[in-house]
């Protein structure tokens, strides 16, 4: 089902935020940022590159020998509380300015932005709760541990859910202490801009919050192997994960990695089929495929595969397609022309290797969609964990469905992947679906659900997934050092 695609009027130039300023990039160049559901361009945005990053960390490294460097922990919540309430005031621009950059649904991106703002709400209770501890040791004296802020952060987001990533690294990176430099995706680079506006409309001194903009290849690299950079916490694909590894080791700075997926949803025969098939279509297909966690491979028992198929390829065919800044709309384009062109490949080789095609596969019909990255949800049957669609992040509305005869089989399918983020389990037994989530070697698993994020809870992968977890306190281990003092009593 689709519905119209719409054009809208450009938002103008853009500007990254370096020690409270805004300001173009040192040599004055610029890209465009576009709309992929209308193939418009919707702003200019300054091509930073490392002149840019070197400011930005000078800027960051005043700023935490500065004032911030004696503000308490209490000060720190109560400054990420502003920040929170503002995002709320503003959530319907955050909102608008996420659909339009990223060509996801309007009410999507809502609901995204509402989340950012209960991510900052959450480390702003947290922030005085980072507590040391006493420990016994065998000298006589008092031994004692504190947790200090790293320095400057270095944060990298990806294209698919920017402000959402933004949000789970300034969240946690601030309320630690630290200052940061938020680099987006050159895709979508606008709402982290408007963060960073807000940061400091909220009262964060200016250089605790800098917002560079341009290329991966670039600022990107020129943040990840900055000197002056303590720890660079990234979200994105697998092999530029690979390289921040590298350029992180020349100064053996900290990293944090949430990588790629290939994420299972495992359906035993005893599951609420019809609940299965009503939830899981979006579990794979929202944001257009776009995420780490998508359910793209269905693992089905024999015996309830072909009812699974049927029932599963009915919800799909009721999912929306169509214009972002409609609320009916539930799957608007993909980021780009590139990614769909990319994703239509994949659906060849799925072909090709002898999958069966059972829905979708070629971009929604009609003038109206001529000019946005648009593609229809997709599903292969029959297919094998041999096949490239099965074993490769294609990040596109593509969901392979694969039969499995056991408890035991199912295991042994889920886990041979290469990564290992999120995934379901189905089942009305809970004895086997405890067993399976113990099984499974991924770091995020729901039951009888595809809810992968909870602000509260820690979020990360296993293998090639990445390391490190996000949200939750655990997220601000990774924003902290841990400091051991040891008096002697005697």
């Amino acid at each position: 089902m689709t519905t119209k695609t719409s054009a809208q009027p450009a938002i103008g130039n853009a500007k990254m935020i370096i020690g409270g300023e805004q300001v173009d990039a040192a040599d004055g160049q610029t890209f465009d940022v576009m709309n992929p559901a209308t193939g418009e361009v919707l702003a200019r945005a300054p091509l930073g590159g490392p002149e840019d990053v070197d400011r930005a960390v000078k800027a960051a490294q005043a700023a935490f020998e500065g004032p911030w460097s004696t503000w308490s922990a209490s000060k720190r919540g109560r400054t990420l509380q502003k920040f929170s309430n503002l995002v709320k005031q503003n959530l319907e621009e955050l909102a608008q300015l996420e659909s339009r950059n990223v060509g996801k649904p309007i009410s999507g991106a809502r609901g995204e932005a509402l989340a950012v703002s209960l991510v900052f709400e959450y480390y702003a209770g947290a922030a005085n709760k980072l507590f040391g501890e006493t420990i016994p040791v065998s000298r006589p004296g008092l031994d004692f541990t504190l947790r200090e802020p790293i320095g400057v952060v270095g944060l990298i987001v990806p294209w698919n859910f920017p402000m959402n990533m933004a949000s789970w690294k300034l969240g946690p990176a601030l309320a630690a202490g630290n200052t940061a430099i938020l680099k987006p995706a050159s895709y979508t680079p606008l709402t982290a801009i408007r963060l960073g506006e807000l940061a400091l409309e909220a009262g964060f001194p200016p250089g605790v919050v800098n917002v560079i903009t341009g290329p991966g290849g670039t600022a990107g690299a020129a943040l990840a192997g900055h000197a002056g950079v303590g720890k660079v916490a990234f979200t994105g694909e697998t092999t530029t994960g690979q390289e921040i590894m590298r350029l992180a080791a020349n100064n053996v700075k900290k990293i944090s990695l949430e990588l790629g997926g290939k994420s299972p949803n495992i359906v035993f025969a005893d599951a609420d089929l019809e609940r299965f098939a009503a939830e899981s279509p979006l579990a794979v297909f929202d944001n257009a495929g776009q995420d780490c966690c998508a359910r793209s491979r269905i693992f089905v028992e024999a015996s309830v595969h072909d009812k699974v198929v049927e029932l599963f390829t009915e919800a799909t065919r009721k999912v929306i397609v169509g214009d972002p800044s409609q609320d009916a709309t539930q799957m608007g384009s993909l980021i780009s022309e590139r990614q769909r062109e990319r994703v239509i490949d994949y659906i060849a080789i799925g072909r090709d290797e002898g999958a069966e095609l059972v829905y979708g596969g070629e971009a929604p019909s009609g003038e109206v969609f001529e000019n946005g990255a648009y593609l229809m949800p997709t599903i292969f049957d029959a297919a094998s964990t041999e096949m490239r669609i099965v074993r490769e992040e294609i990040f596109g509305p593509v969901v392979a469905i694969i039969p499995f005869s056991d408890e035991a089989d199912a295991v042994r399918l889920a886990n041979d992947t290469p990564y290992g983020l999120s995934g379901s389990i189905w089942s009305r037994d809970i004895g086997k679906a405890l067993r399976v989530a113990k099984a499974v070697k991924a770091g995020v698993l729901s039951v009888n659900s595809n809810s992968s994020v909870h602000t509260e809870a820690p979020f990360g992968g296993y293998k090639m997934s990445g390391m490190g977890r996000e949200l939750g306190m655990h997220a601000l281990e990774l924003y902290t050092e841990v400091k051991n003092v040891f008096v002697d009593l005697t």
